[in-house]
């Protein structure tokens, strides 16, 4: 046994790191929790405006099958979720930029600015947090969190 592992032959620094992202993930439930609340809205279509703010920051277009296959949803039930999200004015159907056939769901400003005005506080803390590491410690944290989504999503 090396001074790096346990009996039952974890490293201590990698049990410490995947509790702090169990932590990390129950304060971001918890913040996602209160901003369904006071927006109203189910986990779903909370899900879907993350899921397109994270894809608009990408420069991606997200079409009503993208939505589906992200939150596992047949697609009768997108349709619903997106003609909620639509009559409350938080997203709108838009012809396809190259393919007049197809359709992509985009953010309203409306949407935007309500998720920023829940999010922004969390959001600056967040930033003020980050600041506090160089850009190679960023790199590394960054790449530790994409290795982590991709080996949760490909596994799922």
């Amino acid at each position: 046994m090396t001074d790096t592992t346990t009996r039952s032959g974890k490293r201590p620094a990698v049990v410490e790191t995947l509790t702090a992202v169990r932590a990390l993930s129950d304060a971001l439930d918890r913040m996602h929790s209160g901003m369904k609340g006071d927006m109203d809205m189910n986990a779903s279509d909370l899900a879907t405006l993350r899921m397109l703010i994270i894809r608009e920051q990408r420069g991606e277009m997200v079409s009503p099958h993208d939505v589906a296959r992200h939150l596992r949803i047949s697609t009768a039930s997108t349709t619903k979720l997106i003609d909620r999200l639509a009559a409350s004015g938080h997203v709108e159907r838009r012809a396809h930029p190259s393919d007049g056939r197809a359709r992509v769901v985009v953010l309203t400003d409306k949407s935007r600015s309500e998720f920023f005005h829940h999010l922004g506080g969390h959001l600056g803390a967040m930033r003020d947090v980050a600041a506090n590491y160089s850009d190679d410690e960023l790199a590394t944290i960054s790449g530790f969190l994409h290795s982590l989504t991709e080996a949760i999503t490909t596994t799922d």
